[in-house]
């Protein structure tokens, strides 16, 4: 035991490389009472351990995260941690665990606000944050508690609310290659996001049954989903034809798959051509929502062919017009007696 800058500190040998750690008092007697806890820690097991952990910093934890929980989850999701790992990495890499604090988090966020980040982005970034934290808490115990949980979330407002005219609709087809429109008609049928579509297996179709199957949904789960007679005769016509190379139901003119950057590049360019503005790719889903929405399919229903696990994330994409609600009020109409209402609507003209 030595003393170095009016502290206390101690020596500690692991693994045959020598570290010196800080008893963090002046006081002799406790420091001396301190050394002797962690000797009897040694003696027991339990100091190296704790030691290891306390070594370990974010990059260590996120490599640890992505090597064994990563692999468990739906292909997007991985995406998606890769992506937010291209943002926290060169901000919380090097640090310890023990250093990353409610601070050092809001400072992350200043940070990302500066490069014009969303604030849903921001929460979904610091959410793969915290699940590593969570997962180094109860099940690697290399840390006592999750900061992340103790920093609030970013308030989001930036839900869309914006779905296909069927004249936006026209113009957009009338403007797309064949290739294209195929794509745009059948989502607007179906509402699968773009991940979904491009990798749809002719294996999870059934023609007869009329039927696809989204082996890999963002929520985890696998999900059903109707073909109606527009999609059917779509996906008819394609089977026709098929690439022999793999099972991929819909390709690139040279019969692999489609990279999303080049459909989102080639929907854009038919948008600029049909003078449509402010409408994303998946906006298609949105479309798919609101209309059936608007011809009165219940929430539920909507919920479940959108893979929703939330019934409120459905809310967001189902929109109605005033029509469309017209026949919640007009039910109340039938069986109604009406003598009575025209007893009272002469009564309000005397």
């Amino acid at each position: 035991m030595f003393k170095r800058g009016g502290v206390w500190w101690t020596s500690v040998t692991y693994k045959g490389k020598r570290s010196r750690k800080s008893l963090d008092t002046d006081d002799k007697k406790l420091a001396q009472t301190i050394e002797a806890k962690i000797r009897t820690e040694i003696v027991e097991g339990k100091y190296f351990e704790r030691f290891s952990s306390e070594s370990k910093t974010v990059n260590d934890m996120m490599e640890k995260f992505m090597k064994e929980h990563a692999p468990k989850v739906a292909i997007n999701t991985q995406r998606s941690y890769l992506a937010s790992l291209k943002h926290l990495s060169p901000y919380f890499g090097d640090a310890k665990l023990t250093a990353v604090t409610p601070k050092k988090i809001y400072d992350y966020k200043v940070l990302r606000y500066s490069e014009e980040a969303k604030p849903a982005t921001i929460n979904r970034e610091l959410a793969m944050l915290s699940k590593a934290f969570n997962l180094s808490v109860k099940q690697w115990e290399w840390v006592n508690e999750n900061p992340v949980s103790k920093a609030p979330k970013e308030k989001e407002n930036n839900e869309r609310d914006r779905w296909l005219t069927d004249d936006e609709e026209k113009r957009l087809l009338e403007n797309s290659p064949q290739w294209l429109k195929r794509i745009i008609v059948f989502d607007l049928h179906t509402g699968l996001r773009i991940g979904e579509l491009l990798s749809l297996q002719w294996s999870k179709t059934n023609l007869l049954r009329r039927i696809i199957i989204i082996q890999e949904s963002k929520n985890g789960k696998p999900r059903t989903i109707p073909l109606n007679q527009i999609a059917f005769e779509i996906l008819a016509e394609k089977s026709k034809i098929r690439n022999i190379k793999h099972d991929l139901v819909f390709t690139s003119s040279v019969g692999t798959k489609i990279d999303s950057d080049n459909l989102r590049r080639a929907f854009e360019k038919a948008l600029q051509k049909a003078d449509i503005q402010d409408f994303h790719f998946h906006d298609l889903r949105h479309t798919f929502a609101t209309r059936l929405a608007q011809r009165g399919i219940d929430i539920y229903k909507i919920s479940k062919l959108l893979g929703h696990k939330d019934i409120r994330m459905t809310q967001r994409y189902a929109h109605h017009c005033p029509e469309s609600l017209r026949d919640g009020v007009q039910i109340l109409e039938v069986g109604h007696n009406l003598v009575t209402v025209g007893e009272n609507r002469n009564m309000s003209n005397a």
